[in-house]
């Protein structure tokens, strides 16, 4: 196994580092085998590119603005810079990836599409494209998600998808990657499963990450256009399994200059026993296909993860952000569920933008770096908090 040559790349056979690959079950493998062969030529192709570019900006909304947040900079002495990915058609960043992962089905001939979500961006991301398509829709969700994020299951059905609870375990999104999995075990023919992080088997890591880099692509022309500079000195995202900060961080991943900040879920604590910051308690490991850090006992069973935010409960972390974390590219922190809901409303009340409550993790861990005058910091505003009023109401 050869190390990468960049953080932007990983092997043929998809490590970043130590971290990634293909761990999967003999049925999967010409579906993945597909997927591996195909994705780079298809994604790279001039009528792919144009097509993903143009619902990009015609159906998506981009590119999403980088807004100068003057009192939340104030607050900080510093320089805040808020990139709307919170403005993009569906709410959140989920959206690049699935037009384009629609588009790559579509390719491929599949007639089926499955997902997984957790906060149900994805899966409202996932039926937006499918009602776009016409392509039949089938949406794994734990059945906890599904109590906790009300808005977004009307959503999906209301797009003509189908919501399947997912009854096991913790109930929340790593059961949902379950299913969806032994769905497409089943339905290996007809059937692409569009993964909505930076997590499973390569390529998917690799083709996510590549399709929210969108978001750096436009970060740097954005700051030479304000600042003069197209280089900020940090990049903070909250991470789950990471693709808003894959997207966020893609283009400064070769920049060292550029401190890029990963902050995880701490919920009641990092060592409270309720808690999904996985590189602060995960060990190597495999899980859903890819070898990362995850939460896990001495005897190698998952540890179910806990986070106030449906989108960061989950006890892995992209291989990609496994690699960032063990090579020291990347700096990562956490914020409780309690900083997070103070973050979420304060930012409100600063700057007019109700974040997703995953997001307000990012917002959080903002008190916890050593910030100046100097320094230009873009917080990646990955949702918006539409669907986390009920959490929000009762901690009024």
């Amino acid at each position: 196994m050869t190390e990468t040559t960049t953080y932007q790349n990983p092997t043929a056979h998809g490590y970043y580092g130590q971290f990634g690959g293909a761990y999967i079950p003999e049925m999967l493998h010409k579906n993945v085998e597909e997927l591996q062969h195909q994705y780079l030529n298809i994604i790279q192709e001039p009528a792919f590119q144009k097509e993903w570019r143009d619902l990009l900006k015609d159906y998506v909304g981009r590119p999403t603005p980088l807004f100068y947040a003057q009192r939340l900079s104030a607050l900080h002495n510093t320089n805040i810079w808020l990139k709307r990915e919170d403005l993009c058609h569906t709410g959140a960043h989920k959206v690049n990836n699935t037009v384009g992962q629609i588009l790559l089905a579509q390719r491929l001939g599949k007639k089926r599409i499955i997902a997984e979500t957790g906060a149900g961006q994805h899966g409202v991301a996932t039926a937006t494209v499918c009602a776009l398509k016409g392509i039949e829709c089938i949406v794994y969700m734990g059945e906890k998600d599904i109590e906790r994020q009300a808005p977004n299951v009307a959503r999906m059905k209301m797009l003509g998808a189908k919501v399947v609870p997912a009854t096991s375990g913790s109930k929340t999104l790593k059961d949902a990657t379950n299913e969806a999995i032994r769905d497409w075990i089943n339905n290996p023919n007809d059937t692409h499963y569009i993964i909505g992080s930076v997590v499973g088997p390569h390529p998917y890591p690799d083709m996510v990450a590549k399709l929210q880099s969108i978001i750096s692509e436009e970060m740097h022309w954005q700051l030479k256009e304000k600042i003069g500079n197209e280089l900020p000195t940090h990049v903070l995202a909250c991470v789950g399994g990471g693709s808003n900060a894959a997207g966020a961080f893609y283009h400064f991943l070769e920049e060292p200059s550029v401190q890029l900040v990963a902050v995880e879920a701490a919920g009641h604590g990092v060592n409270s026993g309720l808690s999904a910051a996985t590189t602060q308690l995960g060990k190597p490991g495999i899980l859903h296909g890819s070898k990362s850090l995850l939460m896990q006992t001495a005897d190698g069973q998952v540890v179910e993860p806990h986070s106030i935010s449906a989108g960061l409960d989950y006890p892995g972390i992209g291989p990609l952000h496994a690699h960032l974390f063990d090579s020291g590219r990347g700096v990562f922190l956490s914020a409780t569920d309690e900083e997070a809901l103070a973050s979420a409303f304060e930012v409100s009340r600063l700057e007019g933008i109700i974040p997703a409550l995953e997001t307000s993790h990012a917002f959080a861990a903002l008190k916890q770096m050593k910030l100046t005058k100097e320094h230009q910091v873009v917080v990646c505003l990955s949702g918006r908090g539409d669907k986390d009023l009920a959490t929000y109401i009762s901690n009024m």
